[in-house]
């Protein structure tokens, strides 16, 4: 039998989705099969189900539907409820190690919530987390008001813990920026937060009352401004307004809004990054400078018109290249105030399709449940599995056990900066900026990235002439001289690379705005190839909603040949391995076994067995077709005596052509992750970024290089 966890709120608008949210991604990061169900539906907007399909890739069953439950409970037909229950929590919890069941919500006009959940907790034998939010009280008060609510539950079984998660912690008041026309964070947050980690003596506090009734934390989660920060297509939808220009309307994020009234000089000064400004639509001054501010850098998230007013033609030609950028204008009839009371009073709920925000909030929340109470909930007989976020959790924990100095050479880049703020803060890595510090401290300015104090600003410039003689000795032998060096070091990624082999860094991460060519070419000039292999190479580790798999090589080799592909099989299959996936390597091909001919298939079983005879002690087959390499019962019909067919992890593309346009199609169709392209063959790391990267690609990127730099050292120390 499952674990049985019942989620329920203790207080009103406790924030209960998110927590079920968080704790279902805590779980699977620890790699424990968990499933979620909300048994009894809510009234109206009810999207816990939609969220976890989109977030957690799981598939709960739906609800029993409100006016049925209101209709046994009038009849006093508890029985048959709770029989309905607990057939839908037992058809969800198959296979699972943990079920989550989210409890009924306190809503408008209802008596009854408390009752039930105390009715399914009995009927599921489960065991029970009670959460609050604590806003605007004491320790002790909202230690007394959970205990208050655990009571209503009844005489608990001998041993039984209520758990207790207090969401959303207010870490106390900041001061605004904004002045008195500002209408800050919107509904669901305080507006007063910082929106930082609880301090030790606040964790301490909170976590003493609580045990002091009884009661165990098993999660103190801070508030999370940008949690309730809605897209501006969610603002337009809300308010049903025009869409003037529709620029990135699907990404933008609301984080503060002001209603711009006052003169131009002032309202510049309110322009910060997420701001929704809120200006009559003939204020053609205002649009123009908040065009300004956008042109100059500063991320607004966007202009909302009102009083049914346009503004000029000819202003709106000259705020084209802000337009350009992505800036959204929408236009509504009401006047100003009317319109900003609407936006701070826009539903805090999380749309069901919107996957970024349900992704940030999972994570956020996940981070703060404590360790040992998930570690209790883990089965000693299951059989773990690598989900995509345990994977990326192992990822977080493994680069921060290596300590690494990751070099970014493209430092003033607006991503790159975002990324190495928060690999810096997470300790995933010691992040190197190179480029002029004055320019990366003022981008980061303009897109309200605090850098933490500890990250290292190189001056790009300054630094050059310290590697003029290194790199003319490491290139002599190929006519390098100090004028062509000086001419080389005008290079940040061949400075980056320069570091590595004089051992000051430990790994380098570009191509956010670089070819993969130019990225690589300092790296095979300087650092070469680890013994043994004769190329480099790419793996993809593509984030299937059930498992992680690794595609390779989709990103560097053309047209290898097949020593060069068996080559490619083995690196990726020792990149699978270090990285915690069981390698089972197949060999792609447009035939399976010996169905087809031709020279490209010949090509593929002639890697198969020269990578089978350099490492026997690796599973590697081929030649394969991708259905028969993944899918079980394709495997039965063409390739049974196969130890690789229908559960291969690692696939080998025969060429470039289709491994980028199968990784491409996978990640985009099915909407799938995709971390990589990771660089293997080198002897020390050098990772290429993809031009359209996201900052939480290139966080990735650097934790990869920074594990992918931890094993290199160890190779060298067993070498020694």
């Amino acid at each position: 039998m499952p674990h049985m966890l019942l989620v329920a709120p203790a207080g009103r608008s406790v924030g209960l989705t998110t927590v079920c949210l968080g704790l279902v991604r805590a779980l699977d990061r620890k790699g424990v099969r968990v499933a979620f169900v909300k048994p009894i539906a809510g009234h109206g907007q009810d999207g816990s189900v939609a969220l976890m399909r989109l977030g957690a890739r799981l598939n709960p069953p739906e609800p029993i539907d409100r006016h049925s439950v209101e209709q046994m409970l009038a009849a006093g037909d508890d029985q048959t409820l709770m029989e309905q229950v607990v057939a839908i929590c037992n058809g969800a919890a198959e296979h699972a190690d943990v079920l989550v069941v989210e409890g009924m919500v306190p809503e408008s006009g209802m008596v009854y919530s408390t009752r039930v959940n105390a009715l399914m907790m009995k009927a599921l034998d489960s065991e029970l987390i009670l959460v609050a939010s604590p806003r605007d009280v004491s320790p002790s008060e909202i230690a007394e008001s959970v205990a208050i609510a655990a009571r209503g539950y009844g005489p608990l079984r001998e041993g039984q813990v209520v758990g207790c998660v207090l969401n959303r912690v207010c870490t106390g008041p900041a001061k605004s920026e904004l002045g008195a026309e500002q209408f800050g964070p919107l509904a669901g947050e305080c507006g007063d937060c910082r929106g930082a980690a609880l301090g030790r003596i606040e964790y301490e506090a909170y976590a003493k009352a609580i045990e002091g009734k009884g009661l165990k934390p098993v999660a103190l989660v801070p508030c999370g401004r940008d949690l309730a920060a809605p897209r501006m297509k969610d603002v337009a939808r809300a308010l049903s307004a025009r869409v003037l220009r529709e620029g990135n309307l699907e990404r933008r994020r609301v984080r503060d809004v002001i209603m711009c009234a006052m003169t131009v000089a002032n309202a510049i000064k309110a322009f910060k990054p997420g701001v929704l400004a809120i200006t009559p639509g003939d204020r053609n001054d205002i649009i123009l400078g908040a065009a300004l501010a956008v042109q100059g850098g500063m991320p607004i998230a966007g202009i909302l018109l009102t009083g049914g007013l346009f503004p000029d033609e000819q202003v709106m030609a000259l705020c084209k290249p802000a337009l350009e950028t992505g800036l959204p204008i929408l236009s509504v009839q009401d006047g100003s105030y009317p319109a900003a009371t609407k936006v701070e009073s826009m539903n805090p709920e999380i749309p069901p399709d919107d996957a970024e925000r349900v992704e940030l909030t999972m994570n956020f929340v996940a981070d703060f449940f404590e360790t040992g109470w998930l570690k209790s909930l883990e089965s000693s007989t299951r059989v773990p599995r690598l989900s995509p976020p345990a994977f990326r959790h192992r990822l977080v924990e493994a680069a921060r056990a290596a300590d690494k100095r990751i070099v970014l050479p493209e430092g003033a880049e607006p991503r790159t900066i975002a990324a190495a703020a928060i690999a810096q803060e997470r300790r995933i890595a010691r992040c190197v900026l190179m480029g002029h510090p004055d320019e990366i401290r003022e981008m980061a300015k303009k897109q309200g990235v605090t850098l933490p104090r500890n990250i290292e600003l190189l001056d790009a410039a300054k630094a050059a002439p310290n590697y003029v003689r290194p790199l003319v000795e490491a290139r002599k032998h190929k006519g390098m001289t100090t004028e062509l060096a000086l001419s080389e070091l005008g290079d940040t990624i061949m400075i980056g690379t320069m570091m590595m082999a004089l051992g000051e860094a430990d790994g380098l991460v570009s191509g956010a705005v670089h070819t993969t060519a130019h990225t690589i070419r300092p790296a095979l000039q300087i650092i070469k190839t680890v013994p043994g292999s004769h190329l480099v190479s790419s793996v993809f580790f593509m984030c299937l909603p059930d498992q992680v798999l690794v595609f390779g090589d989709c990103a560097v080799n053309p047209n290898p040949n097949a020593e060069q592909l068996a080559d490619i099989a083995i690196q990726s299959a020792d990149s699978a391995a270090a990285f915690g996936i069981p390698p089972r390597v197949a060999m792609l091909s447009y035939s399976t076994g010996t169905s087809g001919a031709g020279e490209e298939v010949e090509k593929v079983k002639k890697a198969t067995l020269i990578a089978q005879q350099q490492r026997p002690d690796l599973l590697i087959d081929g030649p394969l077709q991708y259905d028969a390499a993944i899918m079980p019962e394709v495997a039965r019909q063409k390739m049974p005596k196969s130890p690789v067919a229908g559960k291969a992890t690692v696939f080998i593309f025969p060429d470039l052509n289709s491994g980028n346009v199968t990784y491409k199609a996978v990640q985009r169709s099915a909407n799938v992750v995709s971390i990589g392209p990771m660089l293997q063959g080198l002897a020390k790391p050098v990772n290429d970024l993809s031009r359209g990267c996201l900052v939480e690609d290139i966080v990735f990127t650097i934790a990869l290089t920074a594990i992918q730099a931890q094993q290199a050292a160890a190779r060298k120390a067993s070498a020694a």
